[in-house]
């Protein structure tokens, strides 16, 4: 594809973003953020014990904070330790000796469960990117491999689906066709735009909004349905459309550079 077309799609589909960004946040990023706002914050201590318990652990709660969210855990499921702090009330008489509160703080052993080990109502999910690439993924793994770059799948990426390490890109071995490509273009992205001096010169709310518009302009030049995954993921980093048009011209030129490799005609 010549440089002058993918410059004409890049620009097209970046009007699309910024218009979707101007519109606010989705029903379904709405909803999701509610969802996820009800789930505790875990210690790095503790979320060192849960992924030393269930390592592809994704979203852990306590089995009466699952029934609230409408679901049930499995039978026979293994709960996963941690430590919670609660506080030790002194008895009656104790506490009338000096006046004081002489509460004690403790710590005891909870088990938490992964989402993976209940069942019920669904959660709000992440809006996704739908389609088939065809063979426009085999074109974007070669690009990818042409810019030194190492692609690499796991089982568990920690809650992340793609990781860019600068010269490597790991994957979720679970991602649909539509989704590794979004992802990979994603990472692709960040190895493009933010391993070298940028870095240092970028908030993560702009990597993050750089690296998602390239990877919405390529799915759709490519024919992908994106619906509102896009400017979903760039608000949940709390991008919006003016640090969108503070990146296009990044953007437009990154994702004109893959459309016209994965594109090739």
């Amino acid at each position: 594809m010549k440089a002058e077309q993918a410059k004409k799609l890049a620009d097209d589909a970046l009007a699309n973003l910024a218009a979707a960004l101007e519109q606010g946040k989705s029903e379904a990023l709405t909803a999701y953020l509610a969802t996820m706002s009800r789930f505790h914050d875990y210690s790095w201590g503790n979320v060192l014990l849960i992924l030393s318990q269930k390592p592809d652990a994704t979203r852990v709660a306590g089995f009466n904070a699952w029934r609230r969210f409408g679901r049930f855990v499995k039978k026979g499921e293994k709960g996963i330790v941690i430590i919670a702090p609660m506080l030790i009330k002194p008895k009656e008489d104790e506490a009338r000796q000096d006046g004081e509160d002489r509460s004690i703080l403790r710590f005891k052993a909870v088990y938490v469960f992964d989402l993976s080990q209940t069942d019920g109502e669904p959660l709000p999910e992440f809006a996704a990117v739908g389609g088939n690439p065809n063979g426009h993924a085999d074109r974007l793994k070669a690009f990818v491999a042409a810019q030194g770059i190492a692609l690499e799948y796991a089982e568990s990426l920690g809650g992340a689906r793609g990781r860019s390490h600068g010269g490597r890109v790991e994957l979720l071995t679970s991602l649909s066709p539509a989704e590794e490509f979004s992802v990979l273009t994603h990472e692709l992205a960040h190895e493009m735009l933010h391993k070298g001096e940028r870095r240092s010169e970028t908030s993560k709310t702009v990597r993050e909004t750089e690296a998602e518009a390239v990877a919405f302009v390529v799915c759709q030049a490519i024919g992908l349905d994106t619906g509102t995954h896009a400017a979903d993921y760039i608000q949940l980093y709390d991008g919006d459309k003016a640090t969108l048009a503070e990146s296009l011209d990044h953007v437009q030129k990154t994702a004109a550079a893959i459309i016209a490799a994965v594109m090739d005609e």
